[in-house]
């Protein structure tokens, strides 16, 4: 099971400093595999980054972006977009507490700056899923030329609770990118299911915060 460190700045950081330095300095989460375990091409790979601050969690995503972007025509940028997993998007599933990895909070975005939030409890088989929640999250995105580059801005309040310096969470990373027959199933941490599927917290990774 991989381990990755949240890194903690004391810096004002928002959603929109895409371009701000301290991201440099912080190590890259390769997301580089299917679902099953298998390559997933350097076209298709992605990289996460993630910070923590006295207020937030932030996640930033860079993706290769070397195919035709799928994204909705008329993006919804005030409220949350249902079904924003069937476009390009990325995806984080944070569990805050480490001995209940089967409650986590899911959050999505989209290379618009469409973003989703919502918690998930896997109870057996079933899924139980609160498409009310409200995280208060802040999200970025910013398309170049064959890259993509996406930030989610996450207060503690969303989780209800803000770690201590070595305290470690469970999660994984996604990114879903094409459509159709060619459409991509991307993990941090390969769920290994016979279909693409993210909904597994038996492999979540560690998050390490780290001052």
């Amino acid at each position: 099971m991989s381990e990755a460190k949240v890194r903690f700045t004391d810096l004002d950081i928002q959603a929109l400093n895409l371009d701000h330095p301290v991201w440099q300095q912080v190590e890259a989460v390769q997301i580089n595999k299917y679902w099953s375990g298998v390559d997933a091409g350097i076209g298709r790979h992605a990289e996460a980054r993630l910070l923590w601050t006295p207020e937030d969690l932030l996640i930033r995503f860079d993706c290769e972006q070397s195919e035709p972007l799928i994204i909705n025509d008329k993006p919804f940028l005030t409220q949350k977009t249902i079904g924003l997993w069937e476009k390009d998007v990325c995806e984080a599933f944070i569990a805050p507490n480490p001995q209940i990895p089967e409650k986590y909070v899911e959050f999505e975005i989209a290379p618009t700056g469409e973003w989703l939030d919502l918690t998930v409890h896997k109870n057996g088989d079933n899924f139980e899923k609160d498409w009310t929640y409200e995280s208060g999250m802040k999200c970025a995105a910013e398309i170049l030329a064959e890259k993509v580059i996406m930030t989610m801005q996450i207060p503690w309040a969303a989780f209800g609770k803000k770690p201590e310096n070595g305290e470690k969470w469970r999660g994984n990373l996604f990114r879903q990118v094409s459509s159709g027959e060619t459409r991509g199933y991307l993990a941090w941490q390969p769920t290994l299911t016979p279909e693409p599927w993210f909904h597994v917290p038996e492999v979540f990774g560690w998050l390490e915060f780290v001052k």
